[in-house]
């Protein structure tokens, strides 16, 4: 017994130094960063921000990889089942991880596969309408809406079961309004058709969303924050009209199950430090998002915490994924 003890001590001792030389030699290639959802979107836009930043730390190189399809559930797959070593990440709105085993039997679990390693950024949801839509307010895209009765086609940023899909049934519900929902891959070719008036309106991520509102392209109704945004003050919010509604984009950075903690650590010092950036904060600011702050602990714990707070809203507004 007193030499199984000893073993047991030395190899903790043994890992306990092998750590930090994990962390020192790390990174020991080049890193890749998948993006389950097309170039263009909120998820891309922070990879490529990020990835820059630190391979201009690290020197070496982060490629980016777009690998969309299944509501972000193909690229998520693909990272749980890399090697866990740091090399391989996912960084992706993780509302939509968080929604998906409510709707979807997947080939990975969410709270066991995934090491958090950063929730990166916040940004609300932008309720947008094609310029071609004569409505400018909350009450005014109801009221049109309820005159079109099931004729207005909403935009599904990232595939049905996504986040801009819950937050469009949601507000179709509460709002006692039908409309048609045309499924993308990704929020890019969304917009692009929101602008050429293909669609009428979406709920997206404000970081893709934003630029083509200030240039005009598209009208801007409401935010899905809490509060009003510093940026526009005067552009309200969806919960003024229908209280507790809230939704948004939550972009975070993942690692396989697995990776050493100390590699986790320094990934999301890394992060941390490229979000507070002037330059960076800046450029956040601008598109509408905020960076975090929440620890690696905290973000697993929200992770865990908004599983079963999602199923619960699939399940009360009986949403499904076909």
């Amino acid at each position: 017994m007193n030499k199984r003890l000893f073993t047991i001590a030395l190899s903790a001792a043994l890992t306990a130094i092998a750590l930090p030389a994990v962390a020192q030699t790390y990174p020991a290639k080049p890193i890749k960063i998948v993006v389950p959802f097309p170039a263009g979107g909120t998820s891309d836009v922070l990879a490529r921000m990020i990835g820059q930043k630190m391979a201009d730390s690290w020197g070496q190189p982060v490629v980016i990889e777009n690998k969309p399809g299944s509501s972000g559930n193909l690229g998520a797959d693909a990272v749980a089942k890399s090697a866990p070593d740091g090399h391989t990440l996912v960084l992706m709105d993780v509302g939509n991880l968080v929604i998906s085993p409510a709707l979807f039997k997947l080939p990975f679990n969410v709270a066991n596969d995934f090491a958090p390693v950063a929730m990166v950024a916040y940004s609300p949801h932008l309720l947008a309408v094609s310029t071609k839509v004569p409505a400018n307010t909350p009450a005014e895209l109801v009221a049109y809406a309820k005159a079109q009765k099931g004729k207005l086609n909403y935009a599904v940023a990232a595939g049905m079961g996504s986040a801009s899909h819950l937050a469009g049934v949601m507000y179709a519900q509460r709002s006692g309004i039908e409309w048609g929902y045309v499924p993308y891959k990704g929020g890019a070719q969304a917009i692009t058709d929101l602008i050429g008036g293909q669609v009428d309106v979406m709920f997206n991520g404000m970081v893709a969303t934003y630029p083509h509102v200030k240039a005009g392209k598209i009208k801007l109704i409401a935010l899905s924050s809490a509060k009003r945004h510093a940026q526009m003050p005067d552009i309200p919010t969806v919960a003024e009209s229908l209280p507790g509604f809230l939704t948004g984009s939550f972009q975070g950075l993942l690692a396989p199950a697995g990776t050493p903690k100390a590699v986790i650590d320094k990934l999301h010092a890394e992060v941390q430090r490229i979000t507070a950036l002037p330059e960076v904060r800046e450029r956040l600011n601008t598109l509408g998002a905020e960076p975090s702050s929440m620890s690696t602990t905290d973000f697993g714990n929200w992770l865990k915490a908004e599983i079963p707070a999602m199923a619960k809203i699939v399940k009360d507004e009986k949403i499904t994924a076909d």
